[in-house]
């Protein structure tokens, strides 16, 4: 008997297309292994399952199922987006249990594409840090579950780490996507600003929140993205063409240093990249002084937008204060001043570099730990030294990703990224699966 927990989404779409599977009984089988290991993942904080195999036989019901792109898929969402009869608690206590009426438009695609949706997973509260943990639950990294899965998307990349769906979806306001994604060995795209429809909380964190795919390959995550921008799904013709690519290894904030296991990372893959004939040279992005503070208010100022209209009661004292702190920057930042500044400081760069390739993390997640019960400054450290690289292409909202690459140390993945000037999604894809067939990762954790 086939199975298809660990097969990839184009793979399950196929063979729900030409009937050579049910939507049932792969939804059921992605099912079984959440009932199976979730409790020591802690992927997801509600599980559909009666109403996945109900929507399940919807699909394999539809005339159309042969022109679905995601026919008969698992999909895991993220809970900080509606899904339809279903609470969007966005990790806290504070927010209503109320189920959605509609669908967010991400979701709707998803499904119009032939997708269905098995669970909401994990988030920090408010998706504000960069460790899953809190009041619903903390989620694991499958590879070494004494570590954290990384934030904000973390219950879905460990679903898509640990098999319990092929594809997920999260979104990214300073990292949250491709950080982790570079944890859990997974592919994870930030698109540019409205190449996607955003619509994640109040304001999307002033343009700077982008919705996206989190898989196991690049054909997966080609795919979950044309679904979601609402394209026509293009498969590339072959390798992509000859590009000009920078290598940085530096942090790009003063007195975060990047460990040897994620720099050495970068410089390999830089290394195979030439071998495959593209023009790669050291070269570090001229980033401000100014830089570290600027995300430090953005990255405030968004939960405080967020954290309005909430019991401060029932919010987490790191939530609290997180917002307090960004209530004095709401204002300055709303006006974009700053984010202005960094594109055009940027643009010369990036038209010298057609992309910049950089280490994906500083270094390995922290400990899976009740970080939400620790002190606000212990929060804001752990997670600055850990992720400086990801939160710059937020506030320029141009697109970036993170794809796996080696591993560290201890036997889990390691990740680089790379970042591309606006509409670069398809071709930082096209490099990404370039490094894939140059040196190939194990797409699941060994975890039964």
């Amino acid at each position: 008997m086939t199975s298809w927990v660990g097969r990839t989404a184009a793979e399950i779409a196929a063979a729900v297309q030409e009937k050579r599977v049910t939507p049932r009984a792969v939804v059921a089988e992605h099912l079984a292994r959440i009932e199976a290991l979730d409790g020591r993942v802690g992927a997801f904080r509600k599980v559909r399952a009666e109403a996945a195999l109900s929507e399940a036989d919807e699909v394999g019901a539809r005339s159309d199922l042969a022109e679905l792109p995601l026919a008969g898929v698992p999909v895991a969402v993220k809970d900080n987006l509606a899904v339809r009869g279903e609470a969007t608690r966005n990790g806290s206590a504070a927010t209503p249990g109320t189920p959605a009426e509609d669908d967010h438009v991400t979701v709707a695609r998803l499904r119009a594409a032939g997708a269905v949706v098995v669970g909401l997973t994990n988030v920090p509260e408010l998706c504000v840090f960069g460790t899953t943990d809190g009041v619903h639950g903390t989620a694991r990294n499958p590879w070494d579950p004494s570590r954290t899965t990384g934030g904000s998307s973390g219950g879905s990349a460990a679903a898509v780490a640990a098999g319990l769906a092929p594809i997920a979806l999260g979104n990214d306001g300073m990292g949250s996507l491709r950080i982790p994604a570079a944890n859990c060995g997974l592919v994870g795209l930030k698109p540019g600003f409205g190449v996607v429809p955003a619509g994640i909380g109040h304001g999307d964190w002033f343009g700077m929140s982008e919705n996206g795919p989190l898989a196991t390959t690049v054909e997966d995550a080609r795919l979950m993205f044309q679904v979601l921008a609402g394209t026509e799904i293009t498969r590339p013709s072959g390798p992509p063409s000859p590009r000009r690519i920078a290598l940085s290894v530096r942090s790009p904030l003063v007195g975060v240093t990047v460990s040897r296991p994620y720099a050495d990372a970068a410089r390999r893959a830089a290394g195979l990249l030439a071998g495959a004939g593209h023009q790669v040279r050291p070269a570090d992005p001229p980033y401000p002084v100014w830089l570290g503070t600027t995300s430090l208010a953005h990255w405030t100022a968004g939960t405080a937008v967020d954290a309005e209209g909430l019991d401060p009661r029932l919010l987490t004292r790191r939530t609290r204060v997180h917002a307090a702190v960004g209530r004095r920057f709401v204002e300055g930042v709303r006006k974009g001043e700053r984010r202005e500044q960094l594109r055009r400081r940027m643009e010369p760069f990036f038209a010298e570099h057609e992309v910049l390739l950089t280490p994906a993390l500083a270094r390995r997640g922290p400990a899976a730990a009740d970080w939400h019960e620790r002190g606000w400054l212990r929060n804001l450290l752990v997670n600055t030294n850990y992720s400086p690289l990801t939160p710059p292409w937020n506030l320029t909202g141009w697109p970036a990703l993170s794809i796996p690459f080696g591993t560290l140390p201890s036997g889990a993945p390691c990740a680089v990224q790379m970042v591309g000037p606006p509409g670069a999604e398809l071709e930082l894809l096209g490099l990404a699966g370039q490094l894939e067939i140059l040196r190939p990762w194990q797409r699941t954790a060994p975890i039964n």
